[in-house]
């Protein structure tokens, strides 16, 4: 299903002219039909063009924050997970950003630096990385603690080495399910900082802001709510279902 959406957004413009910038003020709020196959919006633009093309900047914003997240959590997650002494400190800040709700604490900090797309990736992102930090760090906790940690110590083997061969291979599996389901959070939260206006701004589409000019004119032209909220459901249902199936094909114990 990821795959069906993922193709439709990067190649269907390939086989159409589709311009999702375009006034047509001749076809104001046009129903779907044959010249627009799912309707237009209120200044005459094509709404199969802006969703296509909205679902880029999106599924980009979610894959950039995915990678940040993984990357700095891990990190954090490792350390604290492996070093008793940094263990207190990275904990309690990471606590710190999980004691705010999300989309509020994204908003603040998109409010103090601007709203463009990479101070969206830099909100989302921090807002984030605490839940990949604490799962890597539980997994960490559990893998020193394993008889070939200690069999590597005691035959003296660096931090360094224990770290990259024994332990960051034993987190991989966990911290791939939580990065498909971030992947999914991030599309849906930078699609809910787009609709309060926080997010990319227009003209420049994502799924956030059409659904949020949609609010309008929702009831005399619904096609404007409908076809950007389901390419959204699909998109977010999609990676939860790959999270959850990783889950399950990588623990055993799942599978039940």
């Amino acid at each position: 299903m990821f795959l069906l959406v993922l193709g439709a957004i990067l190649f269907l413009p390939l086989f159409m002219p589709l311009d999702p910038l375009a006034l047509n003020y001749t076809a104001i709020l046009a129903p779907p039909g044959s010249e627009h196959l799912l309707g237009t919006d209120a200044m005459g633009r094509d709404l199969l063009a802006r969703i296509v093309y909205g679902g880029r900047s999106s599924v980009m914003i979610g894959a950039l924050v995915m990678v940040v997240t993984a990357l700095v959590g891990t990190l954090i997650g490792v350390l604290a997970g492996t070093s008793r002494r940094l263990d207190g400190p990275l904990m309690r800040s990471m606590d710190v950003l999980m004691a705010f709700p999300v989309l509020l604490l994204a908003l603040a900090i998109l409010a103090a630096l601007g709203n463009t797309a990479l101070n969206v990736v830099f909100a989302l992102s921090l807002v984030y990385i605490p839940r990949t930090a604490r799962i890597v760090r539980g997994e960490a906790l559990v893998i020193r603690s394993q008889p070939f940690v200690e069999a590597a110590q005691s035959i003296g083997a660096s931090r360094l080495r224990i770290l990259f061969v024994h332990i960051l291979p034993g987190v991989l599996p966990a911290l791939m399910v939580q990065e498909t389901f971030l992947f999914a959070y991030a599309i849906l939260g930078e699609a809910g900082l787009s609709f309060v206006g926080l997010g990319l701004q227009p003209p420049d589409p994502s799924w956030g802001n059409i659904l949020g000019e949609a609010r309008a004119t929702y009831r005399t032209a619904p096609w404007l709510m409908i076809y950007p909220g389901l390419a959204l459901a699909l998109t977010v249902l999609s990676l939860n279902l790959l999270g959850d199936g990783l889950g399950q094909a990588i623990d055993p114990k799942r599978r039940n």
